[in-house]
C-alpha cells in the first residue's frame, strides 16, 4: 500500500472514493428492483416510472464508476511499475561484480523483475475489493436475513472450499515459477542468441542454431506441460465446487420460489431475496478470490522485496576483515601516487581455488608496467582488484599508502582510466559512447574530440553519417553499426577521457587492431601516460616490451619481474613465451 501511495496518493484517494460508490450501487439497484415489480404488480404507472428512471441513474452511476476505476488504475498502475523497474535498477547498481556473476543473484533479479510491476497494484486492487465487498455483502445479508438465517449460512459454507482450493493452486503455482527461474534464463538467453545480430555470423556459419532450437522447444514444451498440468487440475476442481455453489443457490432459489407461490412473501420480494442471494453469493465468492490473490501476490511480492532488502555488503566477509587486521602485514611508507599490493590474493565466491594468491608487488609513481601470462593466470583479477570491482579475500592494497579499502569507491574509480578486453560496445550517440568514460563531461565536445584523437578513432568518428551524434548500432533506427576495432577505438577514447586519473589500465584492448594501429595507440597511450602509472595487459611482446617492469603471472602467482632485457636474460616463462611468439614472425 505504501509503494501505491508514493505512486500516486490523489490516485489511491480516489480508488477509495470509487471502491465505497461501487460497494452501495449494488444493494441499492437490488431494493429499487423489489420495487420496480411491485408497482408494477401494484399498476401503478407513475410509481412504476419513477423506479424506473431511478435504476436507470444507478446504472448510469455504475458505469461512470467503472470507467473511472478503469482510469485511474490504468493511471497509478503505470506510475507504480516505473516506480518498481526504477528501485530494481537502483538496487541493482549497489550489488557488487560478484553478485553479477553469482546465478542465484541473478534469478532473484528475475523473479522481482517478473510481474513485480503488477502484483502491487493487485494486491491494493484486491484490498479495495475486499472492503467494496464487505460493505455489499453485509447489505445483502441484512436483507437475506429478513427472510431466513439459514440460507445466509448456505451462503457463506458453500463458497468457502472454492477459496481453499484457489489459495492452493495460487502457491503451486507460484513455487513451480520460482522453481524454474533458472530454466527461464536458459531459455530467454537462447532466444537471444537466434534472435540477436551479435551472434548471427556464428549461428549461420557453424550452424548451431537447429540444436539451439530444439534445446528452446524442448524447455518450452516441458513448462507447457507443467503449466497444462497445474491449470487442468486447476479447472476441475473449479467446476466441482462451483456446482457446490450453484447448488447452494438453487436450493434457495427453490425455498423462495415456494414462499411466493404460497404467498407467504410477495413476487418483489423473491426477487429482492433471490438477486440478494446471488449477488451476495458472487460477493463473498469475490472477497475469498480477492483474498487468496492477494496471498498469491504477496508471494511475488516477496520476491520484490526479497531482491530489494539483499545484503549488498562488501565482498570482504567481517571474518576476513578481523584475519587482516590481526596479520602481521604492516602498512608501507607513503608512497606518493603509488600502489602496494601485499599478500594479496582472491577466491571467487563458491570456489576452493585461488585465483590470485600470495601477490607482493610495488608500482611506484610514473612507472609503466606489462602483466603476462596465459589465460585464466589472473591478469584481469588483478585489474578488477585494483579498481575495487572485488575486493581481496585475504591482504592488502595501498594506495598511496592508505588501505584501498579506506577509499570510498568512487574516488579509486575515478583515479582510474580503464578499458576493458570485454569492454562495452554501447548502442548510443557516439558522443555519449566517449563521452560516458567521464559524464560530467559528457556533453562537452571539445574535450570528447580530444579523447577520440587520444583513441586514433577520428577516423571512424569522421566517415560517421553525423559524426559525434551519429546512433550507433542497428538496434535502433538510423543507428550505424561498427566493426569490432571501430568499436575498440571508441572504448578506448572513453578511458582517454579521465585525463585527470593518475592510474591508466589497458585490459587487452587492441586485440581486434591490425599490428599498426595496435602500436600506433600504444605509442599515443605512453604519450598520455606520462607522469602517471600505467598497466598494460596483452600477448603481444612488441607491445609488452616498452613496459619497465613485466609482471609474469601463472596460476595465479607472481612467477617472473623485470624488464625485457632482464627476463629474457633469466631464460623462464617469459623468454619462452617471447620467443615462440619471435618464431611466429620467421
Amino acid at each position: 500500500m505504501g509503494l501505491v501511495w508514493k505512486a500516486s496518493p490523489i490516485g489511491t484517494l480516489t480508488l477509495g472514493v470509487l471502491t465505497a460508490i461501487a460497494s452501495l450501487l449494488p444493494i441499492a439497484m437490488a431494493a429499487v428492483g423489489k420495487w420496480i415489480v411491485d408497482a408494477v404488480i401494484a399498476k401503478n404507472a407513475a410509481l412504476t416510472v419513477q423506479w424506473i428512471c431511478v435504476e436507470a441513474g444507478l446504472v448510469a452511476l455504475k458505469m461512470a464508476e467503472q470507467r473511472g476505476y478503469s482510469l485511474i488504475h490504468m493511471v497509478v498502475g503505470t506510475r507504480l511499475g516505473i516506480n518498481i523497474n526504477v528501485a530494481i535498477l537502483e538496487k541493482a547498481l549497489t550489488l557488487e561484480l560478484t553478485h553479477f556473476e553469482d546465478p542465484d543473484v541473478y534469478d532473484r533479479l528475475t523473479r522481482a523483475r517478473r510481474e513485480a510491476s503488477a502484483r502491487p497494484i493487485g494486491v491494493v486492487l484486491n484490498s479495495f475489493g475486499i472492503v467494496q465487498n464487505i460493505i455489499t455483502l453485509v447489505g445483502y445479508v441484512i436483507l437475506i436475513a429478513s427472510y431466513s438465517g439459514w440460507i445466509v449460512i448456505g451462503l457463506v459454507a458453500a463458497t468457502i472450499p472454492a477459496t481453499i482450493a484457489e489459495v492452493k493452486f495460487g502457491e503451486e503455482g507460484f513455487r513451480l515459477r520460482n522453481w524454474r527461474s533458472p530454466d527461464t534464463r536458459k531459455l530467454n538467453y537462447i532466444e537471444y542468441v537466434l534472435a540477436n545480430d551479435e551472434y548471427a555470423k556464428e549461428v549461420k556459419v557453424f550452424g548451431f542454431g537447429r540444436m539451439l532450437l530444439d534445446r528452446y522447444k524442448g524447455l518450452g514444451e516441458k513448462f507447457y506441460k507443467e503449466d497444462v498440468n497445474l491449470a487442468v487440475r486447476k479447472a476441475g476442481w473449479a467446476y466441482a465446487l462451483s456446482l457446490l455453489a450453484a447448488g447452494a443457490f438453487y436450493g434457495s432459489f427453490l425455498s423462495m420460489g415456494l414462499a411466493a407461490a404460497a404467498g407467504l412473501i410477495t413476487l418483489g420480494q423473491m426477487t429482492l431475496y433471490v438477486a440478494s442471494f446471488q449477488q451476495g453469493q458472487t460477493a463473498f465468492q469475490t472477497i475469498l478470490g480477492a483474498i487468496g490473490g492477494m496471498y498469491e501476490d504477496n508471494l511475488y511480492m516477496s520476491n520484490l522485496f526479497d531482491f530489494l532488502e539483499m545484503d549488498v555488503k562488501s565482498d570482504r566477509s567481517d571474518d576476513t576483515k578481523e584475519r587482516i587486521s590481526s596479520s602481521a602485514i604492516v602498512a608501507p611508507p607513503h608512497l606518493p601516487h603509488g600502489l602496494v599490493f601485499q599478500n594479496v590474493g582472491f577466491k571467487y565466491p563458491g570456489r576452493d581455488s585461488w585465483a590470485l594468491r600470495h601477490i607482493d608487488l610495488t608500482l611506484p609513481l610514473g612507472h609503466s608496467v606489462a602483466l603476462v601470462g596465459h589465460n585464466g593466470a589472473g591478469k584481469t583479477t588483478f585489474i578488477k582488484l585494483l579498481t575495487r570491482l572485488y575486493e581481496p579475500t585475504e591482504g592488502r592494497i595501498f594506495l598511496d599508502g592508505k588501505d584501498l579499502s579506506d577509499y570510498p569507491r568512487e574516488e579509486v574509480q575515478n583515479r582510474i582510466g580503464v578499458v576493458f578486453q570485454d569492454f562495452g560496445q554501447y548502442k548510443l550517440l557516439a558522443r555519449e559512447t566517449v563521452g560516458i568514460g567521464n559524464v560530467p563531461q559528457m556533453t562537452d565536445v571539445p574535450k570528447v574530440t580530444h579523447a577520440v584523437e587520444l583513441g586514433g578513432a577520428t577516423e571512424v568518428v569522421d566517415n560517421l553519417p553525423d559524426k559525434l551524434e551519429t546512433q550507433l548500432g542497428r538496434s535502433f533506427k538510423g543507428g550505424v553499426e561498427l566493426s569490432g576495432g571501430q568499436w575498440q577505438k571508441l572504448a578506448l577514447s572513453r578511458a582517454f577521457m579521465r585525463e585527470g586519473a593518475d592510474i591508466l589500465v589497458l585490459d587487452e584492448p587492441t586485440a581486434a587492431l591490425d599490428a599498426e594501429a595496435e602500436h600506433a595507440v600504444f605509442k599515443r597511450f605512453q604519450r598520455l601516460a606520462q607522469g602517471k602509472t600505467s598497466i598494460v595487459i596483452s600477448h603481444r611482446f612488441p607491445t609488452v616490451r616498452l613496459a619497465e617492469q613485466i609482471i609474469v603471472l601463472e596460476k595465479g602467482g607472481i612467477v617472473e619481474q623485470g624488464t625485457h632485457e632482464e627476463l629474457v636474460a633469466k631464460n623462464g616463462l617469459y623468454a619462452r613465451l617471447f620467443s615462440l611468439q619471435a618464431q611466429g614472425y620467421l
